[in-house]
């Protein structure tokens, strides 16, 4: 801290530098912090020679980043950030509250959690859950978050994530939709539209005996995805991690007898820029044992599936 401090001509210049940085306008980030443009731009002008180094381009009124700033203000939100993140966790504590933020897909969050939400709740009711919402794949870093959803390939080397189960599928549809068995129809497919290929390529029948010419139906955001198949709009490879509520509960039904295990994994993946939180590891260790519990109840309905031994 001593060399921080010798660093900056004032505490306060840092504070000046993210709102100019953030708004990319001096006169923006006067108004932001109630100051006048011209104290701005003396604060950063003072902050640029105290440095040696231009951090702001003057374009036409605009203020834009030198490599040099944009260098510096990625590590001023990273602190900030984390600045912020304490500030908030001690306020929580205070009023008996703990915020947990969990960076997990829109589907998941529709279709497994929130039909269990009000036990979770009971379970942490000093809770405050917030979600951080992935509508495509599970990728990327886990950062600013207590806790990450992704899947990883099991030849890729572990981030020390914790196995939630391995990624199996199953096509589904409702029962509505199985029922109707009139075989010059065409099964109607229900996809993701960033899957490659066309997945029901892959089973040579599937459980409602059409045979007529396949339609397709393409979706980027697997949660309607799942809707649509609930809806009896088609039939849907139903992703256990995903599906698995409406599987048990009968409002999804097998379309076929044989499931798809891949190489790859579903894990819950601490944050990489902090500490796990104790709060958000009993989170994530009480959402994969009820999964688990959900997947042997899945196979005590449906034996032939072998659902349990394709999971874990």
């Amino acid at each position: 801290m001593p060399e921080l401090r010798r660093m900056l001509p004032s505490s306060n210049a840092l504070f000046v530098f993210d709102a100019a940085a953030r708004n990319g306008s001096f006169t923006a980030a006067a108004a932001e912090l109630n100051v006048t443009q011209p104290a701005v731009s003396r604060m950063l002008g003072q902050f640029e020679e105290h440095l040696g180094v231009r951090l702001f381009d003057r374009r036409g009124g605009r203020a834009v980043l030198t490599e040099e700033g944009e260098r510096l203000y990625r590590r001023v939100l990273e602190g900030f950030r984390s600045i912020e993140s304490g500030l908030l966790d001690i306020e929580q504590r205070r009023k008996g509250t703990e915020t947990v933020t969990l960076s997990v897909s829109s589907a998941f969050t529709t279709h497994w959690l929130m039909p269990r939400i009000d036990k979770l709740q009971k379970q942490f009711p000093r809770v405050d859950l917030r979600f951080q919402l992935i509508s495509g794949a599970l990728r990327g870093p886990v950062e600013n978050v207590d806790l990450g959803m992704r899947f990883r390939d099991r030849d890729e080397p572990s981030s020390g994530g914790t196995l939630v189960m391995k990624e199996v599928m199953l096509p589904m549809c409702s029962p509505g939709y199985l029922g109707e068995t009139d075989p010059t129809e065409g099964n109607t497919i229900i996809r993701l539209a960033e899957t490659p290929g066309d997945w029901a390529a892959d089973y040579a029948s599937l459980l409602t005996g059409r045979r007529g010419a396949a339609k397709a139906l393409s979706f980027t955001d697997y949660a309607v995805v799942v809707q649509a198949a609930l809806l009896g709009q088609g039939i849907a490879l139903g992703w256990l991690t995903v599906a698995s509520h409406w599987l048990l509960t009968g409002a999804l039904v097998p379309a076929s007898d044989t499931l798809t295990t891949t190489r790859r994994v579903c894990e819950f993946l601490p944050p990489r820029n902090r500490p796990m939180r104790p709060i958000a590891a009993e989170i994530r260790d009480w959402i994969i044992a009820q999964m688990k519990s959900e997947i042997a109840a899945i196979d005590r309905l449906y034996p032939k599936l072998g659902a349990m031994d394709a999971c874990y």
